[in-house]
Formats: structure tokens, sequence, C-alpha cells
């Protein structure tokens, strides 16, 4: 066949006095110069002829479709020669791809290919979600989609096995079967890993059968053989999950770091094996790496070496210079920390030199600076934090580089740390809509969040608390939950960020802190009396953090006059009012007024319940977060508050009296 090679059969069968028109179609790609793919997003086809889904830009997706659905049920004979109910048709493909990451050892998420019901993946996200789901669809049976994807990130929230692996994927991101990327050697049946980041072309064949509803995986290094046994085989009915008529094709998606996923060739085939690939007119992949010398330079080296030692004094006079401006704090106990850390010099370009232009905010604990790392393009946020003392500073940055390796789309990534003379430099993703309480609290230049946004925010730091708390290796405590710790990213997802206080502890330990730390106002009343932070006091701040949101107010207002209905002092207190509102039976009239009408009272009812209940005095009364997200996606009651004239302004008012924080603790 020639490169984009299109077959429609039709056999005309006879059975009885009845006629059934049986189609079958094929398709194969031995490179796609000059193809009519349907593509969107960033995924475009090179003048080399290679399909390239993801390019050098960070976070948008791609996706690559064969021009043409695909007719997957076709007509079969039923008594006395009638048509019956279509049957659903075997289908087989093969592909050639490539993944080249900037970095040898790290890489973005990854790719799939699928069958989809059309093209059409507007609403689906990037990374971990590689371009096909989100995080409300993912696990929806109203998808109809089927995937086999090759991801190179592990992801706890979909139970990724690690992070090199080959997924089959049936409405979900959470692999119906996996395993780790390779193949089984047919000579002695012992497994060959293979990196799916190594930069070098693989193929893999992807059948089902639809009389004994098997999917078979198996992949190989390019031009090698198919391994007789394979990688991956589960017994799944797609004819429940793909619809009569289906788009074929590819979608990725990219993040932080820079990746290149390549498709070579690509073949398909229904009721069939797919056509074979012809490896002779495969395209090349563009080369990596350094060019490779010329002989002029080779001869023009020894002079241009000889000109060199003429400049070698200037020379290093401007490079100490240059490492006095960059100097930074390096101990032995920093080298197992080396991904993790970054160059001054590097964040230094990458925010101007820090200049003013460049600020995002300044709060108690440091200045926060947007940056556009050198090389990649990246966009980051740098915090400086000061640390003149050297007491724990081991086990603090042990802690910071273990939690950057949290990953969860509700939390703000944590990328590394750098350390100069008297400061502490964090890096994190930046989110280009800024934090939360600008949008809350700053009612002059911000357009008012509806109540939908708001309920979504609250859901999705929700989720990401209960991955801190519960779901991940350890448990994370993040003491400073609050609204302008709470960030938003391009499509005004919440995230919660700033990890600079947070500590970790192993499922079942006791938390060690001893220190009060965090923000007054959202400070539990435990952890001001005996410094001791846990999960619940994280929930106490939560409960803080919905009263703001729905009410559209700081937890604690000074000079507010009498514009309460429960506090006649100087200052008002948030919580005591709201409760105010519940003991007259009138909770919801404590909504932001700026919403009018516009919002639901069922669910702003049980906001503000579920914030006064994650506010009890006692913390083994208030909800775990895992009940928290139950509560807020309806899969579990919320209980009834108990009736009492307890006043929480002992608690909320604790936060008004600037605690003695220690960020070393």
């Amino acid at each position: 066949m020639g490169a984009t090679a299109w077959q429609e059969m039709v056999v005309v069968v006879f059975v009885g006095i009845g006629i059934v028109a049986v189609g079958a179609a094929e398709f194969a790609y031995d490179g796609f110069a000059g193809a009519g793919l349907a593509l969107d997003g960033m995924a475009t086809l090179t003048p080399a002829g290679l399909l390239q889904l993801t390019n050098d830009t960070i976070m948008p997706k791609g996706h690559a479709f064969h021009p043409e659905p695909v007719t997957f049920r076709r007509p079969a004979a039923g008594a006395g020669g009638a048509a019956a109910a279509a049957a659903m048709s075997s289908f087989s493909t093969t592909f050639v791809f490539a993944i080249v990451s900037e970095f040898l050892d790290l890489s973005t998420s990854g790719f799939a290919f699928l069958v989809a019901p059309s093209t059409d993946l507007s609403t689906a996200m990037p990374n971990q979600y590689l371009g096909v789901f989100n995080g409300t669809d993912n696990g929806d049976a109203r998808n109809r989609i089927f995937a086999v994807e090759f991801d190179t990130v592990r992801n706890p929230e979909f139970a990724d096995i690690n992070n090199n692996h080959v997924g089959v994927d049936v409405n979900s991101l959470n692999s119906s079967a996996a395993a780790p990327a390779g193949y089984y050697d047919d000579a002695t049946g012992a497994f060959r890993n293979l990196s799916l980041i190594s930069r070098e072309p693989m193929q893999v064949w992807v059948d089902y059968d639809a009389a004994t509803t098997e999917i078979t995986v198996a992949m190989a290094p390019a031009r090698s053989p198919r391994p007789k046994r394979p990688l991956l085989s589960k017994r799944i009915d797609l004819s429940t999950v793909i619809t009569d008529t289906a788009c074929v094709g590819f979608s990725s998606a990219s993040s932080i770091v820079l990746v290149k996923h390549y498709v070579l060739g690509w073949s398909f085939s229904l009721d069939g094996d797919a056509p074979a690939l012809d490896y002779a007119k495969l395209p090349k992949l563009p080369r990596i790496g350094p060019k490779p010398q010329s002989k002029g330079l080779t001869i023009a080296l020894p002079v241009a070496a000889t000109v060199t030692v003429l400049a070698v004094v200037a020379i290093g006079v401007l490079l100490l210079l240059r490492r006095l401006r960059y100097a930074e704090l390096r101990e032995d106990w920093e080298v197992e920390f080396g991904p993790q850390r970054f160059a001054f010099k590097d964040l230094y370009d990458a925010t101007g030199g820090f200049k003013d232009k460049w600020l995002l905010g300044a709060g108690g604990f440091g200045t926060v600076y947007k940056g556009v790392l050198p090389g990649p393009g990246a966009e980051i946020a740098v915090k400086k934090v000061s640390h003149h003392s050297r007491q724990g500073m081991k086990e603090f940055v042990a802690e910071v580089v273990s939690i950057g390796h949290l990953r969860h789309r509700n939390l703000v990534q944590l990328l590394g740390y750098c350390r100069r003379k008297g400061e502490l430099l964090l890096v994190y993703d930046y989110m280009p809509n800024g934090s939360l309480d600008k949008h809350l609290h700053c009612r002059e230049d911000k357009p008012v969040l509806s109540w939908a946004q708001r309920l979504h925010i609250i859901r999705g730091v929700a989720a990401g608390l209960l991955y801190m708390h519960e779901d991940w290796k350890q448990v994370v405590i993040h003491r400073d939950i609050k609204a302008s710790n709470v960030l938003l990213d391009g499509e005004m997802n919440g995230r919660l960020g700033d990890f600079g206080l947070a500590r970790l502890h192993d499922h079942g330990d006791d938390p060690q802190t001893t220190r009060v730390v965090g923000t007054m106002g959202y400070l539990a009343p435990e952890l001001v009396r005996a410094g001791k932070a846990t999960a619940r006091s994280d929930v106490f701040a939560f409960g803080v953090f919905l009263l703001e949101v729905a009410c559209g107010r700081r937890p604690v207002e000074e000079d507010a006059g009498t514009d309460t209905d429960t506090d006649t002092s100087d200052c008002f207190v948030l919580v005591d009012w709201v409760l105010g509102h519940w003991r007259n039976g009138s909770i919801t009239s404590a909504v932001d007024a700026r919403l009018g009408s516009g919002y639901d009272v069922v669910a702003a009812d049980l906001v503000l319940r579920l914030g006064l209940a994650c506010l009890h005095p006692s913390p083994a009364a208030r909800p775990s977060m895992r009940q928290v997200t139950q509560y807020l996606d309806g899969s579990a009651p919320l209980p009834e508050l108990p009736a009492t004239d307890m006043s929480f302004t002992t608690f909320a008012g604790m936060g008004r009296y600037q605690p003695l924080f220690d960020s070393w603790s």
C-alpha cells in the first residue's frame, strides 16, 4: 500500500433469500507525509513525515485521528436469512512510536492509542489525563472510550503500577490491566524491560478478538519481530464500550518537563491482521544531542586552543566574579538531593534578578516571584524564605524533597529548592490565575467568583488534602491551609500550594511537630494549646476555608463595627457569625451577598454546615478528609450538627495573636 492507503471492501453474501453487507476496512501509514489526519491541539506532521503529538509547549494536549470514522459493527444473519443485530468486529492495529524527553531519566505523562466516539476531546485535560479524560468524567461509562496508554509518570490517584507502564483503559485512566513496559524474549522466555523514554523507536501491536472478547497488547524494539507471548492479555467485552461508528487515533499531553511524542508509522484493520509496516519507508527521528565535529573543526581546534590560552587570565577573573555573584550554600548531605536542587543562577536569570516587576506577592513567610526557566521556557514561582539557623536544615530539606514527589491535580507541584547565604528558595509550578484570596477579597479588579466555581475549587482542595492525608505513601500535614495558599490554574481549578510548613510522618505514627505555626484565624484550639499539628488540625483550617469561600469574608476582620448579628466588638469573627445564622435557622443568609440569588441553596447549606462540623472544638469529633469528600459529592449524608450554645470565638479568636513561628520545627 501507499503512504496513506485506504480500502473499503463490501462483500455481498446470500443467506437464504436475505442479503447481508459485511464491511471491512484497513489503512496503513508508512510515514505521514501528505497524510490527511484530523489534528488538533499541538499535534502536527513534520516535513520529514513524523506524526508529532507534543512539542516544546508546556501543558497543552494534542490529538491525531484517521480522517474517516471506522464502522465497528456489521449486520449479522438472523433466522431465515433476516438481518439480525449488528455484531462487534474484531480489530488489529500496530504502530511505531518514540518518546523523546529533554532528560534521559525524566518525562511527563505519556500518550495513548484510543478508540473514541468522536474526534472532539475539547473537555479533556493535559498532564496525567493524557488529553483523554478530565477530573469529572474519568471513570464515566458514558465516555465510550477504549485506550491503550503508554505512561511515564506514576499517578497514585489512578493506581498506576510504576512510571514506565502500559495499560488497557476503558472509560478511565484507572487501567483494567497494566504491566511494566517490555516484552518476553521468544528464545528464553525472560522479560526484557523497555524504557519508554529511551528515545528509541518501539513497535506496538494491539488486537481485539470479538469472539473471545480478548484484548492483547505486545511491544518490542522497532524492527524486531512480534513476540509470541503478549505483554498484556485481558478479556473485556468492547461491544458495550465502542460505539457502532468510532474514530481511531492517538492522544497525548505535555507538562513541566518538555517531551516530544512521535509516531513513525501506523496501520489498522477490521477482522484481520493490521498490514505490516515497511520499515524502509518509515521517517527517521530528528537527531538528538550535539552535532558531530567536522574535519575543518578538527584542524582549527589547535589554533583556537592557542587563542584560548591567551584569554585564560581574563576569563578566570570574570568567572571568579561571576561565581561570587551566584554563590550558593551547599553541604555534603545535599548530594543525594541533586535532581531537586536548582542552581541559583538559573533562578536568578529566570526571575530577571528577582526584580520587583516579577514580584507576585509577599507575606510573613517570604516573597514570591514569577520566573521563566532558561531553555525549556517553563513558567515557575520562586518563594524566598529566610533561614539564618542551620539547626534542623538537613531534615527540613529532606522533607521538602519528599513533598516534591507528591503528584495530584489539585496540588501545586513543588519542583525543588536552592540555598544561598541566608535564604532558602522553594520552586513551584506557576499558576496563571493567582491565589484564591485575591478573587475573594480584592473586589475592585476581579470578577465575582460564581457559586459553581467556588464549589469546584472547594471539592478540588478537599481531594488534594485527602490525597495528602490518606492516599500517599506518607501522611502530609499542610499546617497552613488558607485561601491565599490555594492557587488557580489556567482553567480555574483550585490547587493547594505553599508546602513550606508541611510535615510528614508514616501512616500510623504520631506526628512530632511541637511548635505553633500557621496563620491567624485558621489555627485549631489544640494546636494553640499544645503546638501539635495533626491531620485533624488541617481539617479545622479547611473548615475555616469553607466558610471563607462561601461567605466571601476573611476569618477575622478588624474594625468591623456592628456589621454582624453576633459580634458587638470591633473585631468580626467569621465562625461566630455563621454559627449565629445557623442557630437562627438561616445559615444560607451568610452566603456572599455579591452572589445575589445566583447560588445553589442546598449546596450552600451543605458547605456552611460542613464548615462548622470541621470546626468542632474536639479534634476527634471532626470528620476526616475522606468523609469530607463523601459529604461534598453526596455519597454520604452530612450528620446534623449537635445543638449547643458553645461559641467558637474562643478558638477562632486565638488566631488573632501572633504565634511563635518557627518554620524549621
